[in-house]
């Protein structure tokens, strides 16, 4: 065996849980050589030995990563999901439709969007501080594990993780609705995590089953409302996904949503949309509360409020969790693989300590 794999197996802790994976979206569909299913989504399990009161946990990753972005980070240190089973959470970890082991045909659900390269994730991940990359925090950011640069092996380690999306945006999201929402049938009421492109089919999903939902935690998530980019194919006319969200009163296309765009310079320069007033009800969504989390040097710090300012519209319980507000200093965009995961996870673990009732 390599030594440096020896290395990384020697210096794993060893934990007590109990673990398991099953999968969710059981569809039979005809495919080129016989039945299969379409778009099963894949979960991992864990639980402590001895779990503590509360909800479970449910962790769905983001952009095209998988499930591994909350398991293990690049470097090999333990994830948000077995820091969670330490601290007594039961957590459910997701490899969301067509990512990870949840498996993808072009023939079953569409043809897959283009890999998302260094070139397309630097800004993101590791913004240099200057330069055409960079954002008004980008200096900040001092949580990386690894270097900056492909070929340096943390940062490989963690490009590995990324893959396509779907191509149409519309079929990706109402797929993520349909998935999340059959598990939380199964393990609700939970918190749910959700992290940036995996935002707009979390949001789905949590609205399709309210009931079903503790908390939400929206890290960085996709945006802001309103948000149209034809060279991603995406167009979040629902607000917050290309899927159906359910308001009040009712609509049942989103051309019957009356937006108007403004420029607010207390939220930065990016225009915000909302609904016109008075604005419709967020019918759903306003039935548990709602974190939207933001990292110190991220570039969504300028749009973020603008999530906030939609949701508080639509009556949502809604609380803006910047990380350096609660002493959390240097992180980016994937802050729950970097040097310091377990901060911003303390943040997010106080604060539904805070607003969740134990079960």
């Amino acid at each position: 065996m390599n030594p440096s794999v020896q290395n990384i197996i020697a210096s794993a802790e060893v934990t007590t849980s109990r673990r398991g994976s099953f999968w969710v979206g059981i569809e039979p569909v005809p495919g080129p050589l016989g039945t299969v299913m379409r778009g099963p989504m894949f979960v991992e399990w864990e639980a402590p030995a001895d779990p503590q009161p509360g909800p479970p946990w449910v962790l769905v990753h983001g952009g095209g990563g998988q499930a591994i972005d909350y398991t293990v980070t690049p470097d090999g240190r333990r994830g948000w999901s077995r820091l969670l089973v330490e601290q007594g959470h039961t957590v459910f970890v997701v490899d969301r439709p067509g990512h990870g082991r949840s498996p993808h045909h072009p023939d079953i659900l569409g043809p897959m969007g283009p890999q998302l390269g260094f070139e397309f994730l630097r800004p993101i991940f590791i913004p240099p501080p200057e330069g055409p990359d960079s954002n008004p925090a980008a200096h900040l950011h001092t949580q990386w594990p690894g270097g900056r640069e492909p070929g340096d092996p943390v940062y490989d380690q963690s490009l590995c993780t990324s893959g396509p999306l779907l191509a149409d945006p519309r079929e990706m999201h109402a797929l993520e609705r349909a998935r999340l929402a059959e598990l939380l049938d199964l393990v609700g009421p939970a918190i749910v995590v959700t992290h940036s492109a995996g935002g707009p089919g979390t949001f789905a999903g949590a609205d399709a089953r309210p009931d079903k939902v503790a908390a939400l935690f929206a890290i960085e998530t996709l945006g802001p409302p309103f948000l149209k980019r034809p060279d991603m194919g995406m167009d979040l006319a629902w607000g917050l996904a290309c899927a159906p969200i359910t308001y009040d009163p009712p609509v049942t296309d989103p051309s019957e949503l009356d937006t108007v765009t403004e420029e607010r310079a207390e939220l930065g320069p990016i225009p915000i949309t909302l609904q016109r007033e008075p604005a419709r009800r967020l019918a759903h969504l306003s039935q548990f509360p709602i974190a939207v989390v933001t990292a110190e040097s991220s570039m969504f710090l300028g749009f973020d409020r603008h999530l906030v300012e939609f949701l508080a519209q639509g009556g949502c319980d809604v609380e803006l969790v910047r990380l350096a507000d609660h002493g959390v200093h240097g992180n980016g965009h994937m802050m729950m693989i970097e040097r310091n995961h377990a901060e911003p996870l303390r943040v997010l673990t106080d604060w539904a300590a805070r607003k969740v009732a134990p079960q």
